[in-house]
């Protein structure tokens, strides 16, 4: 085993026990039919975690990449799954709070809609293990380390703003992926609409349109001799607020719950907040950049700026609050 494939490896043993150290906590709180359930979460995370082990133990060194011409510009960030799940804990933490309210005890289609490498399909699936599960999104490195570690689940590689399943699902799940696409008053609605009578939608999205690590990626991205690369990439849009959520749901739903949460987390290493971004909001812009010497100092250039914003604690870490907000809407 290469060093390439040990990284890979201690980041998905990594995020497959911090899930399990996440749910176990939640169960010191809940009765006893809850407990079953998240006892079955707690198993499904620790049977990947190993499966991750034999997988990283067993794989050969792969081929060097070979000199090209640049790729050209895809229309969505070109996921990097390894990347992503650095802070996989801080991130499973939200989609965990979603998955607690969606209240459906035996739901024959679920979606899994943006699913990434499926960390959180693999909670849906320990949830619900008799119904059928469809992950869907549009990066291929994503999907295809949700095929590795969730065989048996359908993946699918689409479009999530436009993917019609071919049965009205029970539950349509979407943590931390909605946001990336515009006109959430056409989106959300023709969600609600592919749900079979009484099926469930389940949004989680970051509310961070304000925050300075959002603010200073274009700032950044204006200036340097990077400028003209990143003139036609567009940064993350506002989401709309919690109250034009309710206003533009309310009329399609009989039941509608919004609520918002802030989560400090404490980051780990050098530069944590750039790492963080690196996975999600700067993605658009390092695709942008085919020169790997750009990228780099392109990189630099954002986390010094995030410096004064976000400073290293006493003790190492750097906090970052990170505000996000919830929907769960039933037709």
């Amino acid at each position: 085993m290469n060093n390439d494939q040990a990284k890979r490896l201690s980041h998905d043993v990594r995020g497959a026990l911090t899930t399990a150290m996440l749910v176990a906590e939640r169960l010191q709180s809940h009765s006893d039919p809850a407990v079953v359930r998240y006892a079955g979460m707690i198993a499904q995370a620790i049977e990947t975690a190993t499966s991750a082990v034999r997988a990283g133990l067993q794989t050969t060194a792969p081929a060097p990449p070979q000199p090209g011409p640049p790729p050209p510009r895809l229309p969505q960030p070109g996921w990097d799954p390894t990347q992503y799940l650095r802070f996989s804990d801080e991130r499973m933490r939200p989609a965990l709070d979603l998955m607690e309210r969606i209240d459906s005890a035996a739901p024959g289609l679920v979606i899994d809609l943006g699913c990434g490498p499926g960390n959180v399909t693999q909670l849906l699936s320990a949830r619900w293990p008799q119904a059928r599960l469809i992950g869907v999104d549009a990066s291929g490195p994503m999907l295809a380390r949700a095929q590795a570690a969730l065989p048996g689940a359908s993946f699918i590689k689409a479009d999530i703003a436009t993917w019609t399943p071919d049965a009205k699902p029970d539950v349509i799940y979407s943590n931390a992926a909605l946001h990336w696409l515009p006109d959430h008053s056409a989106v959300f609605p023709r969600l609600l609409s592919l749900l079979a009578p009484g099926g469930l939608l389940a949004v989680q999205m970051p509310l961070m349109h304000d925050a300075p690590f959002r603010t200073l990626i274009p700032q950044v991205a204006a200036k340097g001799p990077w400028a003209a690369a990143l003139a036609h990439v567009a940064p993350v849009a506002p989401i709309l607020s919690p109250d034009e959520y309710w206003d533009m749901l309310r009329p399609h739903v009989t039941a509608l719950d919004i609520w918002e949460t802030t989560y400090r987390h404490a980051l780990e290493g050098d530069d944590a907040v750039m790492q963080w971004a690196s996975g999600t909001s700067l993605r658009p812009f390092l695709d942008a950049l085919h020169d790997e010497g750009m990228r780099h100092d392109f990189r630099q250039a954002y986390a010094e700026a995030l410096r004064p914003f976000y400073p290293r604690r006493a003790d190492g870490t750097t906090s970052l609050p990170f505000h996000r907000l919830f929907i769960v809407g039933r037709v």
